[in-house]
């Protein structure tokens, strides 16, 4: 009898861009090894849809984007929760100077969220904010295969950093988390210094393209987003995860399986 196939849970991730001294830098987070799915991996802050992300409150405030869905809605509510609670940058303004207030309590609001004692929709009726979904680019659409015992239905996005905030893991999902440049993670991920899972690693290859976050942003925005659906393959030389060639991505295979 066939093991019946888990649900891919919707899920989102946002790849944070800043220009850096020697080009394009993305922020990266290293999982902690007790949790159960991409433990000890370099990976994008970001996380499950919650039901807090569908909360009326935060629907209401959130700033508009081309091609506006309720799907699309609660994911990029979702990956900008989750890239806060995992870096402490939080993509939000207010509606009529376009900036965060100078006093905000940032780390209040993020331990808030991290511990469960606050919900989104109550952090931005407190601070008067709007979620900046219209400053979120459509990245990336990946799906888990179905052989995996943990599944996600995960939409990657970038965003610039904003200039007045700092980030930094959580310290609790997250153990570490660095500045780093896409061919320094590829370069890490050839010599085994780092681990780096297949669907992480061709986002990283794809953005390597690009040497400036502007240039990131407009060559995505030209591109549509194909979902991506790995499949595994056994060959005499072992197993391989692969994606279509034709899905605007260079690593399109990778000898081993993908970690659970």
């Amino acid at each position: 009898m066939d093991k019946p196939i888990a649900p891919a849970v919707p899920a989102a991730t946002i790849m944070l861009l800043r220009d850096g001294a020697q080009g394009l830098e993305v922020f990266m987070v290293v999982r902690h090894h007790q949790i159960d799915f991409a433990s000890g991996a370099l990976v994008f802050p970001g996380g499950k849809v919650d039901a807090q992300d569908s909360d009326e409150r935060v629907i209401a405030r959130l700033a508009g984007y081309q091609g506006a869905t309720p799907g699309q809605s609660e994911l990029r509510a979702a990956a900008i929760r989750e890239a806060f609670e995992e870096s402490g940058i939080l993509l939000a303004r207010r509606r009529h100077d376009g900036a965060l207030p100078a006093h905000t309590d940032l780390d209040r609001w993020r331990a808030g969220l991290n511990d469960k004692s606050l919900k989104l929709g109550a952090l931005l009726e407190e601070g008067d904010l709007h979620l900046s979904c219209d400053d979120l680019v459509h990245y990336a659409h990946w799906i888990t295969p179905d052989f995996m015992p943990k599944r996600f239905d995960t939409h990657f996005y970038l965003a610039r950093v904003p200039h007045q905030q700092v980030a930094g893991h959580d310290g609790h999902e997250n153990v570490d988390s660095v500045w780093i440049r896409p061919r320094q993670v590829m370069a890490d991920a050839e010599a085994g210094t780092r681990t780096v899972i297949f669907p992480t690693l061709s986002n990283v290859v794809k953005l390597a393209q690009f040497d400036s976050v502007q240039a990131a942003f407009e060559g995505t925005q030209r591109a549509p987003v194909v979902p991506i659906k790995p499949w595994s393959e056994k060959r005499e030389d072992g197993r391989y995860v692969c994606i279509p060639k034709d899905a605007g991505y260079t690593l399109t295979e990778h000898k081993a399986s993908m970690p659970g």
